[in-house]
């Protein structure tokens, strides 16, 4: 499968990934902790922290350690949750905690196949900050994330 980073409008990310799995259980492995640790991030760093406090307002904050200990730390707030069918959360790296949030939408959208289809849309505080995440290697972390994320769907 693909996963497809595009960048429709000023601000905007867009990253969709169609996965073989119901959406009902994509949504179990992004929002229970168990599942986010057995998939989460690059396969070369350790995921240290997976936290989820999943209704509106809570907080959650998943993050890796290097081999030279340094930390990769996200974290943020719960907005809207539709189970199985969306997610809005804002998102903070905490290596730039001074950093306006960016906003992400996720939807779970059945195929017709049984599988389904994930798109992630996020509005960045500036093109310039989204244009420096993507020059610094995002989109190979995200494609090696979601990779890592089909492999776990297999499994569950």
């Amino acid at each position: 499968m693909v996963t497809l980073l595009t960048t429709p409008a000023d601000r905007e990310l867009v990253i969709t990934r169609t996965f073989d799995a119901p959406p009902g259980r994509l949504w179990e492995a992004w929002t229970r902790p168990e599942h986010v640790r057995a998939w989460y991030g690059a396969a070369a760093l350790t995921t240290t922290v997976v936290d989820v406090d999943l209704r509106v307002g809570g907080a959650w904050r998943w993050g890796q350690t290097a081999p030279d200990g340094q930390q990769i730390v996200f974290s943020g707030t719960y907005e809207e949750i539709v189970p199985a069918e969306r997610l809005d959360y804002t998102e903070v790296f905490e290596q730039m905690p001074d950093a306006d949030p960016v906003r992400v939408t996720l939807t779970f959208d059945a195929t017709p196949d049984g599988g389904t289809a994930l798109t992630s849309t996020s509005l960045w505080p500036s093109n310039e900050i989204r244009d420096q995440a993507l020059a610094a290697g995002m989109e190979a972390g995200v494609r090696e994330q979601y990779d890592r994320l089909a492999d776990h769907l297999r499994a569950m």
